[in-house]
């Protein structure tokens, strides 16, 4: 049976999921170790080969393996914490400073104190070189050669470790971008090289130029990991497949990830919206929210069919124009701090205790109380079952912090203090999922929620009361779901072209001829990769506008279309998803619709994981029952007993009234007064509004498999 693993390496702890086929998964923590992430990986691996039956070494276990999907945030750090490479940029002369004025546009309107984001390319390291390339691709001054060897002399006298080539207009013509990535690898052989035609060829100059340095800046630092990684992997006998987690929810190969280390920036999260996917279509549904709560961070996304692309984004406020997961993040999660503004009212985070010191029930000298404290308060915690027992657990130091920071300033009690700082960051998430649904045209009454990580489902019942959702589906593995969900990622390189031309004009041989170009490249890629052409597919995007519109809208064109030349049936599909996005389109008006780009995804199929279902067990889960506990209720507003159960006990089938509390070893699921909860078939826990079991009644007893009604408060 294939052995798959999949690895997830986070702020505090790296995340394992392993799987055999027709096998339940199995979940692993260790500690991240942020000096080297690598680390972390093998101690985790040697882990998980002391718990085979019988246990195994860790080189005899490491051959066994099939294959490791490895989502890594070491690009994401180090763009945060400014620790990348030191970059130089070679551009046209006259817009060196594009970097640092970006679009002009101040993010804050308001903020007069708003500062600009310092530019990752310092402006002495910013070489403007003499040649111009117009918008049709015709060279109208030639490239001075010896300029840029002049700012290759500079670039070795400062050290530089990148360099990073962005010329105007090369997504026309690549000419001068080549020639000077030639000197460059002449001259500078050790400087990691990043070529804005070789990564985004498309229109745009700061957005490219942008992304570009982007690449440059982590390049290096991805490089050296993925050589730290292999090399510990080769050196436990590992010899199966290694694929890295890409931005846009699929997988590539480390020299991939290595030529294009801009593709990994936003990984970190982009495993779990495909996973939420997988387990919402157990009721049916083909469509989710998908939650993560961390210690530090909220992520949430909209999956309809497939998890949700948009093709530019920010980090740490520099612009990224590559297709990436629509992931919205905030600074919430169990490490949250709570704090009383200057008008004494009361926020939780950004800010976080992070791992250390930590919260303060974590006993390791943090002494702000945090969103973890506040639960503990609560009774959402067990303080002797955290981490399943491996983890105590100072109840008392959780309260003596909120006591002193929030309680007494405000003239509360600690529970109402604790409970407080619940509803603020319960409140927080929920603004977090209307920035993915409401803001991009989908009402998230209509939507079952995946509520994952490991604080996510305590949080969740109360993020649906506010959000009026009425199904949650908290899989058995949400705590380490985005782990989970790269296992099921397929290998997918995304192309662009910029072809600007009005839909009703076409030079449709021209048009299909740049299709094909970028598929023929995908393919090419794919085949490297050692995929089939019977499981290689390849999907085209548009980005069209309405004539003197500034932003474009992308949207799916079938081939079928563009073999037929169907320019009415284009236009039908973008008015289509105007309409849904901005809630009107101009297709009565007849107004004519600009193409400005071509894009092609080429997406191979991988073998997923065969995933076992449980046999139906009955609706009766007392055997699963632990105890009783006092825990706050937010409907009531008051503490009340209610029983616990131990969800590793629980099967397909079992049903739980609420209020309760389910624990596991990594999560633990608060089930409020307004919900019940039922096991469905793959193990996940599906809770659901009171009186609303037509949602999920696949998973109340073989007589009533059938077709889930629609989601809808």
């Amino acid at each position: 049976m294939a052995l798959e693993i999949g690895i997830d390496v986070g702020g505090t702890f790296t995340d394992f999921v392993v799987t055999r086929d027709g096998a339940e998964p199995a979940i692993f923590k260790s500690l991240s170790t942020p000096a080297d992430p690598s680390i972390a990986v093998v101690n985790g691996l040697a882990d998980i080969a002391a718990s085979m039956n019988p246990p195994m070494t860790l080189e005899a276990f490491a051959p066994t393996i099939d294959s490791i999907v490895h989502g890594t945030t070491v690009t994401t750090n180090a763009t945060l914490t400014h620790t990348g490479a030191k970059c130089g940029l070679l551009t046209t002369q006259g817009v060196r400073d594009a970097l640092e004025m970006r679009r002009g546009i101040r993010e804050e309107q308001y903020n007069n104190r708003y500062a600009n984001v310092k530019p990752l390319v310092p402006r002495y390291l910013r070489a403007g070189v003499r040649g111009r390339i117009d918008r049709g691709g015709a060279e109208t001054v030639p490239l001075d050669l010896d300029g840029v060897r002049e700012a290759i002399e500079l670039f070795r006298r400062e050290n530089v470790q990148a360099v990073a080539i962005c010329f105007m207009n090369s997504f026309a013509n690549p000419a001068h971008e080549r020639a000077a990535a030639g000197i460059v690898r002449r001259e500078l052989p050790d400087a990691w090289l990043s070529v804005s035609t070789d990564l985004l060829p498309s229109i745009r100059f700061y957005e490219r130029v942008s992304t570009t340095a982007l690449n440059a800046y982590v390049g290096p630092k991805l490089n050296h990991y993925l050589d730290q990684l292999v090399g510990r992997l080769k050196g436990i006998g590992f010899g199966g497949l290694l694929l890295i987690m890409q931005s846009n929810g699929g997988v590539i190969s480390p020299q991939l990830a290595r030529e294009k280390a801009a593709l990994t920036l936003l990984s970190g999260p982009a495993g779990g919206p495909g996973a939420g996917l997988f387990y919402a279509r157990a009721h049916g549904f083909d469509k989710c929210i998908t939650t993560d709560m961390g210690g530090t961070s909220f992520e949430a996304s909209v999956s309809v069919g497939a998890p949700m692309i948009k093709n530019d984004g920010e980090i740490a406020r520099h612009k990224l124009a590559l297709p990436m997961l629509d992931i919205h993040t905030i600074g919430a999660g169990g490490g949250s701090i709570g704090w009383l503004d200057e008008g004494g009212l009361l926020r939780m985070g950004p800010q976080s205790a992070g791992a250390d010191p930590g919260p303060a029930c974590y006993g390791k000298g943090g002494t702000l109380p945090t969103t973890t404290d506040a639960n503990v308060v609560l009774g959402y915690l067990d303080p002797g079952f955290f981490a399943g027992g491996r983890m105590k657990l100072d109840a008392a130091a959780a309260r003596a912090a909120i006591d002193e920071h929030i309680a007494r300033p405000m003239g509360l009690t600690v529970e109402e203090a604790a409970a407080g700082m619940y509803r603020v960051a319960c409140n927080n998430m929920a603004q977090g999922v209307r920035e993915v649904t409401i803001k991009r045209g989908f009402d998230p009454r209509e939507f079952p929620i995946v509520p994952a990580g490991g604080a996510g489902p305590i949080h969740s019942c109360l993020i649906c009361h506010e959000l009026e959702i009425p199904l949650q589906i908290v899989p058995r593995e949400s705590s380490v779901l985005c782990a989970f969900g790269m296992l099921m990622s397929e290998l997918k390189h995304d192309f662009v072209r910029t072809f600007v031309a009005r839909l009703e004009s076409l030079d449709w041989t021209k048009l299909v001829g740049i299709v094909d170009e970028m598929a023929r490249d995908g393919a090419a890629q794919l085949a490297e990769e050692r995929i089939p052409e019977a499981r290689r597919r390849y999907e085209v995007k548009f980005d069209c506008r309405y004539i003197r519109q500034y932003h474009e809208v992308s949207f799916l064109v079938p081939r079928a279309l563009l073999d037929a030349r169907d320019a009415s049936g284009i236009a039908r599909a973008f008015h289509a998803e105007h309409n849904r996005l901005y809630g009107y389109s101009l297709e009565q008006e007849n107004t004519p619709i600009e193409i400005i780009n071509v894009r092609v995804q080429a997406i191979g199929a991988v073998d997923m994981p065969a995933y076992r279902k449980d046999e139906w067990a009955g609706a009766d889960a007392s055997h699963a029952l632990k105890g009783r506990r006092s825990v706050y209720l937010p409907e009531t507003r008051a503490f009340v007993e209610v029983p616990i159960y131990d969800g590793h006990r629980m099967r397909f089938g079992n049903r739980i009234d609420g209020p309760a509390m389910i624990e596991q070893a990594t999560t633990a699921i608060f089930v409020s007064a307004s919900y019940d909860c039922v096991v469905d078939a793959l193990g996940s826990f599906a809770v659901y509004r009171k009186g609303r079991e037509d949602l999920c009644r696949a998973a109340f007893g073989p007589s009533t498999q059938a077709e889930p009604a629609t989601v809808a408060a």
